[in-house]
């Protein structure tokens, strides 16, 4: 989007958005953007608060009062807490949370190993249900992101390019393409709630998944490269839900 208000205002039209990673609005230098401390995919906050997303609309608009730019103010509240209860996930797998402490790399691939294999059986029929996925983009099968997981964070480190694509971005889109493959599996299981914070709980709260996923940022940070740095700190675990790895 901030590449797209570049080329908007040189056409002499203003432009303004809001910005859920301050970071790489920092690095791209929109014309204007407010940002906003809300969860990915929530750029107005909690949904049904419409008095809350109307003043988070009327800010973002309020930076077209700046005739030059790069502008970038930060929204001064979080969105808050949901009131009321939470939808509860029924898991269609039936493994007990991970332990807090997730023993040796090995441990831990096994045990992601089992709880994707299951939830690929159940992403097999939610495709028959469905004919469509929003996986796909890393062009991995399913066993290749497994298995580029469980390799990277036991240290074999794979080549730096692979079908034009870096390092960095092959486990990015296979972050994607492996979170994709595991809420399309819940979704499976007849009567399952769409309730995005439930799902987003399940997830990084209760899945092996989750726990490889943060071995590969952690890794990812000892890298020197600035791409792999980038993913390790932004685009592999969401900011709001790093505090359940000590982050």
């Amino acid at each position: 989007m901030g590449g797209l208000g570049h080329f908007l205002e040189s056409e002499n039209i203003a432009t303004t958005q809001i910005s859920l990673i301050r970071e790489h609005t920092e690095i791209i230098k929109p014309p204007r953007a407010l940002w906003v401390s809300f969860p990915l995919g929530r750029p107005f906050g909690n949904p049904n608060d419409a008095d809350f997303q109307r003043d988070v609309l009327k800010q973002a608009l309020g930076l077209l009062k700046y005739q030059t730019g790069p502008v970038l103010e930060d929204y001064p509240e979080d969105a808050g807490e949901i009131e009321g209860p939470q939808a509860q996930i029924a898991c269609p797998v039936n493994f007990s949370p991970p332990p807090p402490e997730k023993g040796s790399i090995d441990e831990l691939c096994l045990n992601f190993r089992k709880e994707f294999s299951q939830m690929q059986s159940w992403h097999r029929l939610a495709l028959e249900k469905n004919d469509r996925s929003t996986s796909g983009i890393s062009d991995m099968s399913a066993d290749a992101i497994g298995e580029m997981f469980c390799s990277f964070i036991a240290g074999k480190t794979a080549e730096a390019e692979s079908d034009g694509k870096s390092l960095s971005d092959r486990l990015r889109l296979g972050a994607e393409d492996l979170k994709a493959i595991y809420l399309e599996a819940l979704a499976a299981q007849p009567g399952q709630t769409t309730d995005g914070l439930a799902l987003t709980d399940w997830f990084w709260g209760q899945t092996y998944a989750a726990l490889v996923l943060n071995e590969v940022r952690r890794r990812c940070l000892s890298f020197g490269d600035k791409d792999m740095q980038l993913a390790g700190k932004l685009l592999l675990i969401p900011r709001n839900q790093m505090s359940r790895f000590g982050g």
